[in-house]
């Protein structure tokens, strides 16, 4: 039992330490929150534009057209092959029939147009539809596929395609390094922060070290309080960062710029930001002060 009063008192006491040293602690918590607003927002863009590429991954698909005259064994032979292929995850074929089919139902043109052909003589052509593994291997996947006896021609946004996937990549690389560099700010803000406040404090560590006080008990304190500005950082940019997701996704509709990317819904990740800001604030300010007071706390 004795541990735990020890610990409850170390905790009460480093409550008293926040506000005791005010200025210093509103300076932190100045910080963090600051911090926290940006790595919330980094969040938020990394979420969603991991989401853009998973919704683009799953509605990629290679075309592949085939031959006039391509028999059933030669289709048969052609799938065979295109299966064997590294990188492809599904294969579905569409018959010339099938098309012709779905464009009627599309429009009414279409179907006018459509209506005078048999099946035959359908101009359109039988064709596969593909999905691959890797998205960033689709350009290869398609050459590959186009040196196949029988396939006349092979579609699948080339060249757009494979700059959306980079430019999506380097956003995400930037929000994954913006996020680091401002937990890491962060952290080495509160550090300098609590060596301040250690310093100021000298004279009270002094008297317990004479009272036999060992030096996790003199530790404890600064590291909760560590803990509590770090808490008490991350209330804010949970409130602008949520609820600033919340009314853009309200203003703009759910999507951003055309229908095909797509926002997440906030109350799919909000709940999930919330808990990332104040774990993020909570640890940052408890390794800010471990770091504090290992390197300047001479005891």
């Amino acid at each position: 039992m004795k541990p735990f009063r020890i610990l409850k008192s170390n905790f009460l006491e480093s409550f008293k330490g926040v506000f005791r040293n005010f200025s210093l602690s509103i300076a932190s918590i100045t910080c963090i929150t600051i911090t926290l607003i940006l790595v919330g927002f980094s969040i938020f863009v990394t979420l969603n534009v991991n989401n853009f590429t998973a919704e683009i991954e799953k509605d990629m698909t290679i075309v592949v057209f085939l031959d006039r005259k391509a028999s059933d064994e030669d289709i048969d032979a052609i799938k065979e092959k295109i299966e064997s292929l590294d990188n492809i995850k599904k294969i579905t074929f569409n018959s010339k029939e099938d098309v012709k089919k779905s464009m009627q139902k599309e429009s009414e043109i279409f179907n006018t147009i459509l209506s005078e052909y048999t099946e035959s003589n359908n101009p359109l052509q039988d064709s596969f539809l593909i999905k691959v593994e890797d998205i960033n291997r689709i350009g290869d996947t398609a050459n590959e596929i186009q040196t196949i006896e029988k396939i006349t021609l092979v579609k699948y946004g080339e060249g757009s395609v494979e700059e959306l996937v980079k430019i999506f990549d380097l956003v995400k690389k930037i929000t994954y390094i913006a996020v680091v560099a401002l937990v890491i700010v962060t952290a080495f803000l509160i550090s300098n922060t609590i060596k301040i406040t250690i310093q100021s404090r000298k004279r009270e560590i002094e008297i317990r070290r004479l009272v036999g006080a060992s030096n996790a008990f003199i530790r404890q304190p600064f590291f909760f309080e560590g803990i509590i500005i770090g808490f008490l950082g991350s209330i804010i940019p949970i409130a602008i960062c949520c609820f600033g997701y919340s009314y853009l996704y309200e203003r703009l509709g759910g999507k951003l710029f055309t229908e095909i990317i797509r926002l997440i819904d906030p109350k799919a990740i909000n709940y999930m930001v919330m808990v990332a800001l104040v774990v993020i604030g909570v640890v940052v300010g408890a390794l800010g002060s471990f770091r504090a007071v290992r390197k300047y706390l001479k005891v």
